[in-house]
């Protein structure tokens, strides 16, 4: 006799168990059982029209930066565009060396017309109020507040054409299609590091990478629960 094909197995295996979830836990909460186990602990991005664009990042310090490094945006800016090249489908950043000698030639920037120099379809704007690494003299813990907007710096022909990316009107011709303030970031979020235990340019590029993932995740899907591991991580 025919054995199944082991491509059906886990199908039947997963379905079994979905029943007995349905069955012992009632229909309500087995329901809501039932999909974290298809879908796990993965949240939609509050923005998801990346997806197939042409992108331009550029992140600007709003206020003078408590740490007085004036690399900071432009590498924050590069690793933001390093997890959308990663994460979002079909997308294309544009090189971060290409956006830093423009905003260069341009001061100051005009987003709509960098990214139209540029040949962008959408320009990711983050807005950097506050960086920090020291909490006190001998502990590091990175802090930094940020705000992101997104232009949509195509023609109105092409944005016309566009039945899939929303758009949103905007007094003043801004093009602005998404924006939001985040909350404060904190890196390790509950604890800090003995300065004695690595040097500081390492502590400034994990904290880099870990604000530009918490940027840049709002555009594409990501675990929920990834943030709890940040203290463990770092012992």
């Amino acid at each position: 006799m025919d054995r199944p094909s082991p491509r059906y197995r886990i199908p039947l295996f997963l379905s079994l168990a979905l029943l007995a979830v349905l069955v012992s836990g009632g229909c309500v909460s087995g329901l809501a059982t039932m999909m974290y186990l298809i879908k796990g602990t993965n949240v939609d991005p509050e923005y998801k029209y990346l997806k197939g664009k042409r992108v331009a990042v550029i992140v600007s310090p709003v206020v003078d930066l408590q740490y007085p490094n004036p690399y900071v945006p432009e590498e924050l800016a590069r690793q933001i565009g390093a997890c959308l090249q990663k994460n979002v489908p079909k997308i294309k950043v544009i090189d971060q060396q290409k956006v830093h000698v423009w905003c260069d030639d341009h001061y100051p920037v005009d987003v709509n017309e960098m990214g139209k120099a540029l040949k962008a379809d959408m320009v990711v704007s983050v807005e950097l109020g506050g960086f920090a690494l020291l909490q006190g003299q001998t502990i590091y813990q990175g802090r930094a507040i940020s705000s992101i907007q997104v232009h949509d710096c195509r023609d109105e022909e092409t944005k016309a054409k566009d039945k899939k990316t929303p758009r949103k009107d905007q007094d003043g011709g801004d093009n602005i299609v998404f924006e939001k303030s985040l909350p404060e970031t904190k890196y390790p979020p509950n604890t800090g590091i003995p300065t004695s235990d690595k040097q500081e340019f390492e502590f400034r590029q994990e904290f880099i990478k870990v604000l530009a993932d918490q940027i840049a995740r709002h555009f594409y899907a990501h675990d929920a629960n990834a943030d709890f591991a940040q203290d463990a991580s770092t012992l």
